[in-house]
This record gives structure tokens, C-alpha cells and sequence, in this order.
């Protein structure tokens, strides 16, 4: 099998990576704009070739992985139309899907069945060298199919990513995967961003933190390109998780404006409570 990775950047890497030791045989072929990186790639034999060039490489893939910016990926597709091996499957990596899928699917010849997919890894750090199999091991994916997606490369797609080492995989609408990465993940950054920029910038805060401000602020080490991207294309389901979260701390606020510590606590054995559930859920 030839793979076409688009973008060898953190998770286009990590995909190289996953791929080569999990499917030896296969081969691996990367499209980015940095041939630098590229030509590093092939020389420590991560991938079996690469190029700036789409047209050198597009034309033999059967799965092609786009590692690419949302915003970039309709103009891609729409390049790569004419070059699409007859049978190709094709997946992505992108945060948001409704708004994508409505705007990639109208583009598919019927002979290229674009199956969109959302693996729940990664790390902030951007670059191929921040790339690593580990961070797939044990990971949530997420499948989001269409009507003119075909079954069988649907379970193609499931038993691919499973033998680079996901753990839970899913197959949801893209209209929940949406409503629920809006708060399971934008949402999160959201409150991480807005926390470490209300900080006294005078105070050293460093040299008084612990694990608990640290946890909180890791993923403000963002990609400021990126997120905006993902916040915009999904801005409905993400401003409702905002007004509830407000909500949940208006109520706190309250309570210790007021020394009520009554509902202090009840939230406190309610968070406690949902914590457990979903850490149980995660053991499963």
C-alpha cells in the first residue's frame, strides 16, 4: 500500500512514524512546502519519498492523510481532484468537521471516498521533531462518517488506526463530534488561555506555582494559527460551553461572595462525582 501524508509536521509525523513501525511493508510518502524537512525524513527513512510537488505523488496513493490546517484543506483537495487514484481513500486530522465536510464533500469525484477523522493526540510543540509514535498509544480517535462513505473502508479506516496503537475508537456524527470537542477540547484551552493572561505579569509567578497552575496552563503553549482557525469554524456549539461555564463560576463567585459554604461544598462533591465517573469511563 502507498501512503500520501499531507503536511509532516507534528502529527503528519507522528502518522509516519506509527505507520513505519506498524506496517513495515507499506510506503510512505510525505507532500509538504519545507523540503528540508522532507529530505530529513528520507534520509533517516521515515518516509520513502517526498516532494513539494503533489502531482509527483498523489497519482499512486490509496490512503492519503491530510495533516493540514482546515482552512487549507479545501484548496488542497481541490487540486488534487484530477490526480486521485480511482479507489483512493482519504482522511484528515482537522478539529472541526460539519463546516469541512460541507465544504469537501461537493469536490469528491465518486471514485474517492473521504472518510473524516479526528485523532485525539498530539502535542502543543509544532515541527516534525516534536513528532512521536507514543502519543498515539492508549489515544481516543474519532470517526466521523457520511452518506457516501463506503462500510467497508469505514472498517478499513477503524482496523488501520487500531494497529497504530489507538485505543478507544468511536464513530460518531459530525455534528456531535462538533458540539462535543467544543467543550471537551476548545472550550479547555479557552479557560487555559484566559487564566494564564489574567496573571500579574510583575509577580514571578513561576517561582510559586505547583502541579495544580501547571496542569492548568500546559495547552496555553498553542499554535496561534491554528486554534483561531478551530475556535471561528465552530463558534456556535463553543460561545454555548462558554455561557455555561460562566454560568458554573458565576455561581462559585456567588457563593463565596456570600460565605455560603453550603453550595461551596455541594459543587465541590458534584465535581468530585463527575471526575470519578469519567475517570472510571477512561479505565474502561
Amino acid at each position: 500500500m502507498n501512503i500520501a501524508i499531507i503536511g509532516l509536521g507534528n502529527i503528519g509525523g507522528s502518522f509516519a512514524k506509527s505507520i513505519r513501525a506498524s506496517f513495515p511493508n507499506y510506503k510512505i510518502y510525505a507532500i509538504d512546502i519545507d523540503t528540508v524537512t522532507l529530505d530529513k525524513a528520507q534520509s533517516i527513512g521515515l518516509i520513502d519519498g517526498g516532494s513539494d510537488d503533489f502531482t509527483a505523488i498523489i497519482p499512486k496513493a490509496d490512503l492519503i492523510i491530510f495533516s493540514v490546517y482546515p482552512t487549507l484543506l479545501k484548496n488542497l483537495v481541490e487540486s488534487y481532484v484530477p490526480y486521485f487514484k480511482n479507489g483512493v481513500v482519504i482522511t484528515d486530522v482537522t478539529g472541526v468537521k460539519s463546516s469541512v465536510i460541507n465544504q469537501i464533500e461537493p469536490l469528491l469525484p465518486k471514485s474517492a471516498d473521504f472518510i473524516f477523522g479526528h485523532p485525539m493526540a498530539g502535542r502543543e510543540n509544532r515541527g516534525l521533531e516534536f513528532s512521536s509514535r507514543e502519543v498515539f498509544i492508549g489515544a481516543n480517535y474519532l470517526i466521523t462518517p457520511t452518506s457516501r462513505n463506503l462500510e467497508e473502508n469505514i472498517d478499513f479506516l477503524k482496523n488501520f488506526v487500531k494497529q497504530l496503537g489507538f485505543g478507544n475508537i468511536s464513530v460518531i456524527t459530525p455534528a456531535f463530534h462538533d458540539e462535543v470537542i467544543g467543550f471537551t477540547s476548545q472550550l479547555a484551552h479557552v479557560i487555559a488561555i484566559s487564566l494564564i493572561n489574567s496573571d500579574d505579569t510583575n509577580r514571578n509567578t513561576k517561582q510559586y506555582t505547583g502541579d495544580s497552575y501547571r496542569d492548568l496552563t500546559r495547552i496555553t503553549n498553542i499554535n496561534e494559527k491554528l486554534w483561531p482557525e478551530l475556535f471561528m469554524m465552530n463558534k456556535d456549539h463553543l460561545i454555548k460551553h462558554i455561557d455555561n461555564f460562566k454560568v458554573q463560576l458565576d455561581k462559585l463567585t456567588q457563593a463565596i461572595e456570600n460565605d455560603d459554604v453550603s453550595t461551596m461544598e455541594n459543587m465541590m462533591v458534584e465535581s468530585t462525582k463527575r471526575y470519578m465517573d469519567l475517570h472510571d469511563l477512561n479505565e474502561e
